[in-house]
């Protein structure tokens, strides 16, 4: 195969006449991925690509104990949960006995957008309010409701009884955050609309990657509760160990939420996600409505997400995503000092950002900088993304096997496209 100019323009215009206008892609010039393996992925022409985006595949590409696992299990029994099987109660076990006490059923859906779709049905149908709050520029769903909660998805507005509050990105918006929250349920209330939830992931990754200081969610969490309000974490994108030394994001700020979502690294690129609850939650819920999914917790599908935990767990990917985020935050802040156009890294885990800053008066000149840095960096041979609300925060987030190496190796090439970028 040729990964040429020419037929990544017969492919590109091959997708669109078959797939339409709504589909994006990655990178000024975009990439024909043919085969990925550990934090590796490759080309048509068989070039390797650093891997340091994507937190799908978080105990890396292909893994062989998830791979095997998956054909194991379809070829024995694929079926859903109309019958009794013993994948989802086990899988459930495990998930559980990861959470606090107070979190004690599971309830498996295919998508994140699913499960936090999930929560806000069941967020409103608990506590009677219709009004929902969510970061300014957050992202927790494709759905219509969750569209509505998702101002990174490009909409434009909000949907009804929504109402957005300042991304905690700064220590200073972090400490005022709760505050925040409270002036937020006062226009609610000025408005004459009742609580529901508060809608958080967990560590702000759309709003630009929010980390510190841990301990805010928790004080804003009173608020909400007070209010006749509940706790939503999103754990999509921080959950499955990638902050470092907690399974879940929202356990580095000392809270109990009332409804957990979690998806995309579940399955480590098998579509399996799912909510975990109070049990007195579900219990209100489930007296008046019932919930089946038909491919939510089929057998295939827990048994990949059951291998996912067990490599996690032997492999000792907690400690490493703590170990060599350190490793890597501090080779940042190594880069960030020598480097104008760099703010201060911040980050938990294998879960970073770093502001590219306007080095002109164009009020665009981060944006365009931080897409000549990333697109420069793809050139290299390294992926990572852009988040925030001005696309200027470089997004790394890569899956948890990364090594030292691995750190090493973004680091240099790091270094040698912000110099690219500015030629």
């Amino acid at each position: 195969m040729s990964n040429t100019s020419s037929d990544i323009t017969s492919l590109l215009a091959r997708r669109r006449r078959l797939l339409g206008p709504t589909y994006g892609h990655f990178y000024a010039e975009p990439l024909h991925f043919v085969r990925a393996e550990g934090v590796w992925m490759y080309d048509a022409e068989g070039r390797a690509y650093l891997d340091v985006y994507n937190n799908v595949p978080v105990v890396g590409h292909c893994h062989p104990h998830v791979v095997e696992a998956l054909s194991r299990q379809a070829r024995t029994l694929n079926t859903h949960t109309r019958y009794l099987t013993d994948q989802p109660l086990e899988l459930a076990e495990r998930l559980l006995a990861t959470m606090p006490d107070e979190i004690g059923h599971m309830i498996f859906t295919c998508t994140g957008s699913e499960a936090n779709d999930l929560a806000i049905r069941i967020a409103k149908a608990t506590t009677g309010g219709t009004g929902v709050i969510v970061s300014e520029f957050a992202y927790h769903g494709i759905t219509e409701t969750l569209a509505g909660m998702s101002p990174s998805s490009g909409t434009g507005q909000l949907g009804p009884g929504v109402f957005a509050v300042p991304a905690p990105i700064s220590q200073a918006s972090a400490a005022d955050f709760p505050a925040a929250i409270q002036r937020c349920l006062e226009r609610m209330q000025a408005a004459n609309i009742k609580p529901a939830a508060l809608l958080a992931d967990t560590i702000f990754s759309s709003d630009g990657v929010a980390s510190h200081a841990p301990g805010f969610l928790a004080d804003a969490a009173k608020h909400v509760r007070a209010a006749g309000g509940l706790v939503i974490a999103d754990e999509v994108q921080p959950g499955f160990a990638r902050t470092g030394q907690h399974m879940w994001g929202f356990q580095r700020h000392g809270l109990v939420p009332d409804l957990i979502t979690m998806g995309k690294p579940m399955g480590n690129g098998h579509p399996i996600a799912a909510l975990a609850a109070r049990p007195e939650l579900l219990e209100q819920f489930g007296a008046r409505t019932r919930y089946f999914n038909t491919f939510g917790g089929n057998t295939v599908s827990c048994a990949v997400a059951l291998a996912v935990l067990d490599v996690i767990e032997r492999q000792g990917l907690m400690r490493n995503a703590h170990d060599i985020g350190n490793y890597l935050l501090a080779g940042l802040a190594r880069l960030a000092a020598q480097h104008p156009c760099l703010g201060e890294v911040r980050g938990a885990g294998l879960f970073i950002g770093l502001p590219v800053l306007a080095t002109s008066a164009g009020a665009d000149d981060s944006r365009q900088r931080a897409a000549r840095i990333v697109n420069a960096l793809k050139q290299r041979g390294a992926l990572i993304g852009l988040a925030g609300p001005k696309a200027d925060v470089l997004k790394i987030r890569p899956p948890l096997t990364f090594g030292r190496a691995e750190a090493d190796l973004l680091l240099e090439r790091l270094d040698q496209a912000i110099r690219d970028s500015s030629t």
